[in-house]
């Protein structure tokens, strides 16, 4: 049996090699090398190496490391992924509010942060929107028109409805 940092480097290798996409496809690549692992030695080894899951062109979806979601200049991988998942973009304050499909904010979310962009501070994804927190000095209209353009779409403007307005006419 390998040591724990011997099997974190053969599943970094097997990942970039391959589309794994389920751990049990983790567990058979590893049994092709030799190596015999469970299902929770997996999982544990997944999320020890950083590995996110991400969404195929083809709706299913596959591993990959978060240290290969960027270039040398950090922006690559990041650009791509705002143009595969962004579907929408609001500000509010000193927040940028990303909209991705259902499922698709965690790998947004990631992707920013290993970018690590200027004037963001922080990022909190949920299933299908991911809020990203301007450092001070910034505001969230100047991150989500920058998110917006990454992601090949126009920066949106005011929709028509205040929240003001809104949060009015909901009130019985």
């Amino acid at each position: 049996m390998p040591s724990k940092r011997d099997r974190h480097e053969v599943l970094r290798r097997l990942i970039r090699d391959h589309n794994l996409h389920a751990q049990a496809d983790v567990v058979r690549a590893f049994a092709a090398e030799g190596i015999t692992v469970h299902l929770a030695t997996v999982s544990r080894d997944l999320t020890d190496i950083g590995a996110v899951k991400l969404r195929t062109s083809a709706g299913g979806s596959v591993y990959r490391l978060a240290e290969d979601a960027v270039d040398g200049s950090g922006t690559g991988q990041l650009d791509d992924t705002l143009r595969r998942f962004v579907v929408g973009v609001a500000a509010s304050g000193n927040l940028a509010v990303l909209r991705t499909p259902p499922a698709c904010a965690q790998p947004v979310a990631r992707a920013i942060d290993v970018a690590r962009i200027g004037g963001v501070i922080a990022t909190v994804s949920g299933d299908d929107t991911v809020l990203v927190v301007a450092a001070e000095g910034y505001s969230g209209r100047e991150l989500a028109d920058e998110f917006a353009l990454r992601a090949g779409r126009a920066p949106e403007r005011d929709a028509g409805i205040s929240p003001r307005t809104a949060s009015l006419r909901s009130v019985p």
